[in-house]
């Protein structure tokens, strides 16, 4: 009886442990604090300062391209608000034809704001060369919304061009990755 227990102990340790690194591998974890000192600065307000253009891709989790688009951002302040007013032209897959997103500055550097599509308010922040802004969104996928974590990294090449990396998770686990390259025009 006492050596049953120990195997059933040893498997379940076994099981958590598999399930725990498995996990682990399944979600990705960037640190802000890394890019603190890096340049060039990224400043959110500046490079959306007029029309920017923007190419992207969305992968699955196995890295197949379910989407390609192009994204035409007109960027600018209405009093304290930063307008990002956005239309997508979709060259493989489907989504959204536009979206507007309203951004404030708060008083410690940070970003809220939101879109019609974003559930909750958006929470961004910047590391020096990146800025990292979470969210929550109603994505719809065929017949069904999902509502699932975005976790949205922007890098600085210089003054005119940045890179953004999503990362879409559901309990968690990364379920897709989007890739877009922004150019201010």
């Amino acid at each position: 009886m006492k050596e049953t227990r120990h195997l059933h102990t040893l498997i379940m340790g076994g099981i958590v442990g598999f399930l725990l690194t498995f996990l682990s591998a399944c979600s990705v974890s960037i640190k802000g604090e890394g890019y603190q000192n890096m340049a060039p600065t990224f400043e959110l307000e500046a490079f959306f300062d007029g029309n920017v253009k923007a190419w992207g891709i969305v992968q699955n989790r196995r890295g197949n391209v379910v989407q390609r688009f192009t994204v035409n951002i007109n960027a600018y302040k209405d009093d304290d608000k930063l307008i990002l007013d956005e239309v997508f032209d979709y060259g493989l897959g489907e989504g959204p034809a536009s979206r507007v997103w309203t951004l404030t500055k708060a008083e410690d550097g940070t970003y809220t704001g939101g879109a019609g599509d974003i559930s909750g308010i958006a929470i961004g922040r910047s590391y020096g060369n990146a800025f990292n802004f979470v969210y929550e969104m109603d994505l719809p996928v065929d017949d069904t919304t999902y509502k699932v974590n975005f976790d949205d990294w922007f890098w600085a090449f210089d003054s005119s061009t940045m890179m953004n990396r999503s990362y879409i998770k559901k309990f968690g686990i990364v379920m897709a990755e989007v890739t877009i390259f922004m150019q201010k025009q």
